[in-house]
């Protein structure tokens, strides 16, 4: 009887012990790879703070690349993914970026469990699901949703300059000349991804969600005549832009508008973080926007998610850091400093004190208009397509032929796997 209680009193006080390390939650390090350094770190670091409050015995490593769209963190982290060395997650965009480069390699855990877990199949649009999901799981956790085709401008300047906010390309390019007489760049560009992230704003225009949506179906060749003309209304758009531009970052971009030098700027939604966030400007009265020309009525989406890859060190931290990103409290945590809207259809994204007039009217639009997939961010196409694409704008910078330019992407698209 004596061995009995004894065997029930151990049994009780490892139950115990057990029980205490669950409520202690994870512990040891936790390294978060992004490329949200510098104007972008805010939002992050709300995020982080958030997290060791939550789970003081964790050891958070911001481990951030420097470098706009991720194009240099990218080269690391596919450097150390090669190399069996991941980082406990990762930020990737949502899509063919992280599916058709990690999943597809078997570098990346299904995350079906969390999905379940969090109840969070309800709590996400039926479309960011597929785009984060195969036939054999799900592969990330989204963030928020970013818009990429938005053209920034001052209203004060517009106004003093006696310039509409141009409806259409050829709106544009009519009143271009107009502002390069007065001095005043027409649309500011920054480094090489910058040209890449406008001249998806221009084809979109140019071919519409339909025909957008065909390039990456394999269902349109890259060399039809419309493609073509949107090679050729691109080459226009370019000869409206600054000349130092491959020298300037996209924020430096965004501030010659700011500061009265440039008309327009196209930019993803991060713009608007950084102009209020980091220049405080009120929107609507600091700055205004609008879809791109020729795209209203159409939301070019793209989206920040983490993921868990296969030999994380540190797992159990991973999945509680997933947790609170894909959490209504996490994304009105975020979102808010980033200037993008929460994935999480349970945020409050209605209110004004959280939400500034900018990202509630890129809520309204992300839930009336027709959505499609970025390009330069990582939706629609792979990361090898990605990477030869830069390959294809520098052909056509060189040269400027419409039709070498084409009939390159199109072989770059068949190498990819898309079309043939």
């Amino acid at each position: 009887m004596k061995r009995l209680l004894s065997l029930v009193l151990v049994l009780g006080m490892l139950l115990g012990l057990t029980s205490l390390a669950l409520a202690q939650g994870p512990s040891g390090e936790l390294e978060i790879f992004s490329w949200w350094a510098g104007d972008e770190g805010p939002a992050l670091e709300a995020l982080i703070n958030r997290y060791q409050e939550l789970y003081p015995d964790v050891e958070v490593v911001n481990a951030t690349v420097t470098g706009g769209s991720g194009v240099n963190a990218k080269a690391v982290l596919k450097t150390r993914m090669l190399g069996g060395d991941p980082p406990d997650t990762f930020q990737v965009h949502a899509g063919q970026e992280l599916i058709g480069t990690w999943v597809i390699a078997d570098r990346m855990e299904d995350l079906t469990f969390l999905y379940d877990e969090e109840g969070w199949w309800d709590q996400f649009p039926q479309g960011l699901l597929d785009l984060l999901s195969t036939e054999d799981g799900i592969w990330s956790v989204p963030v928020n949703i970013h818009r990429s085709n938005v053209m920034w401008y001052v209203p004060a300047n517009l106004e003093e300059w006696g310039v509409d906010v141009p409806q259409t390309w050829d709106d544009f390019l009519a009143v271009c000349p107009t502002l390069q007489e007065a001095g005043v760049v027409p649309l500011a560009l920054g480094e090489n991804w910058t040209v890449n992230h406008l001249w998806e704003s221009v084809a979109l225009a140019g071919l519409g969600p339909d025909g957008w949506n065909a390039l990456w179906a394999g269902e349109k060749s890259w060399t039809d005549d419309d493609v073509v003309a949107v090679w050729e209304t691109f080459g226009q758009i370019l000869d409206c832009t600054n000349e130092d531009a491959p020298s300037l970052s996209w924020q430096q971009a965004v501030d010659m508008v700011v500061n009265g030098e440039a008309a327009f700027n196209v930019m993803g939604d991060w713009a608007a973080g950084y102009m209020t966030t980091t220049l405080g400007l009120e929107p609507g009265e600091g700055f205004g926007w609008a879809p791109s020309p020729g795209t209203d009525g159409v939301f070019m989406m793209l989206s920040d998610s983490f993921g868990l890859p296969v030999g994380a060190p540190n797992r159990d931290a991973t999945i509680a850091w997933l947790r609170l990103l894909g959490s209504a409290e996490g994304q009105d945590l975020f979102n808010p400093l980033k200037g993008s809207i929460p994935a999480n259809l349970n945020s409050d994204v209605t209110n004004p004190d959280l939400y500034n007039a900018y990202s509630r009217s890129a809520a309204e639009d992300w839930a009336s208009n027709t959505i499609v997939g970025s390009l330069v961010h990582g939706a629609v196409a792979n990361e090898r397509f990605m990477n030869d694409f830069a390959t294809v704008m520098e052909i056509f910078l060189s040269s400027r032929d419409a039709v070498a330019a084409s009939n390159a992407a199109q072989a770059v698209a068949v190498q990819a796997g898309i079309g043939g």
